[in-house]
């Protein structure tokens, strides 16, 4: 599913209008990614929990020239589904 799916497909189960639907939507990324900035964890009830996480500087070794190769450290987006969730996608949704 595409962003204009998703968008068409929420406003129609909302009831807003597409371009209402849009602002929202967007409006919360916004404030998603303001917290991820402030290194803050945001957790979303029944669904799951995005958190910034601090991946450690190491050493890394090219195959092909054997060569060693430092790789400085750097803050990666991590997600953690709720239990819920988690068990609604290994048994293929609610249908």
């Amino acid at each position: 599913m595409n962003n204009k799916e998703f968008i068409l497909r929420l406003s129609q189960r909302m009831g807003y209008t597409a371009s209402d639907t849009q602002r929202m939507v967007t409006n919360v990324i916004d404030q998603m990614s303001d917290g991820f900035q402030e290194g803050k964890c945001i957790a979303i009830s029944g669904f799951g929990t995005f958190e910034i996480k601090k991946k450690l500087e190491r050493i890394i070794v090219n195959p092909s020239t054997l060569q060693r190769m430092l790789v400085p450290p750097k803050l990666v987006l991590n997600f953690k589904p709720s239990p819920t969730w988690k068990e609604k996608v290994k048994k293929g949704g609610d249908k």
